[in-house]
């Protein structure tokens, strides 16, 4: 798993605002639908931006709770969301939500729970902290979705394979479904949203990726540092070239708790 330091933090607070990661998020603000006077958690809200959003929604008369395991994600949502007197910013997580049972009108989790090791203790745990009718959104990336072009196909391979380590389950929104209906959800929708980019933009999912994967690899080790720093190298010259070709398929799925 990432180690979401300051110099990350900083990273993921510039693309997080860019046109990519905010189409993601808002698939997951729609789906969700806050209404004014409802309280909402925002599981593993990182840097605060749906928290944020979500506390402009549903107004003083409700309540946001952002939960995070992250000291440097949980300041940077702060900072964010101070002028919202009815946000509270804690520390947790997915499996042990720091809420009361049936306490929630709603819970939302975006690119979360492929970094768990539990998605089924995961689900449970929201549906007991949901009031009867109350709902639960979670978004994250299928990673089998992804479509990245290289003239090194070998190469490109070892890299995806390297990232594959930082989380526990690659395919998430394959196996929501399912898990939402065993823990008594009814599945309300699937809804995809495709991020497809032929130009490597400063702000966009893929220049994020490009860097994270990089250092995560370097990091640990998984390929050799050459190798990652190559690999990085070509991705830009491809985009000088107009060669550059990204696409992955991150999924918004919905269920209520009845």
């Amino acid at each position: 798993m990432l180690e979401f330091d300051a110099e990350t933090t900083r990273l993921l607070d510039s693309v997080y605002e860019g046109a990519d990661v905010t189409r993601r998020r808002r698939g997951s603000f729609d789906a969700l639908s806050p209404a004014p006077g409802e309280i909402i958690a925002d599981i593993g809200c990182g840097n605060g931006l749906l928290t944020a959003e979500l506390a402009r929604a549903v107004g003083p008369m409700g309540r946001i709770l952002g939960i995070d395991p992250s000291d440097a994600m949980r300041q940077s949502a702060e900072n964010r969301c101070r002028e919202y007197d009815w946000v509270e910013i804690t520390d947790g997580w997915a499996g042990q939500l720091p809420v009361e049972d049936a306490s929630l009108d709603k819970a939302v989790s975006v690119q979360v729970f492929e970094y768990l090791d539990d998605i089924p203790a995961a689900v449970a745990e929201a549906y007991r902290s949901l009031k009867q009718g109350g709902r639960l959104v979670v978004g994250d990336i299928h990673f089998g979705s992804l479509v990245w072009f290289s003239q090194y196909p070998k190469r490109m391979a070892r890299m995806v394979k390297a990232w594959d380590q930082h989380f526990v389950d690659r395919e998430v929104p394959a196996h929501l479904p399912a898990i939402f209906r065993d823990a008594g959800l009814i599945l309300e929708s699937v809804t995809p949203v495709t991020i497809c980019d032929t130009q490597l933009r400063p702000d966009g999912l893929a220049n994020m990726m490009i860097i994270l994967m990089k250092r995560f690899a370097e990091a640990n080790g998984l390929v050799p540092e050459l190798e990652a720093k190559e690999w990085a190298e070509e991705q830009r010259s491809l985009a000088k070239q107009g060669k550059f070709f990204f696409s992955v398929t991150h999924f918004v799925v919905s269920g209520r708790k009845v």
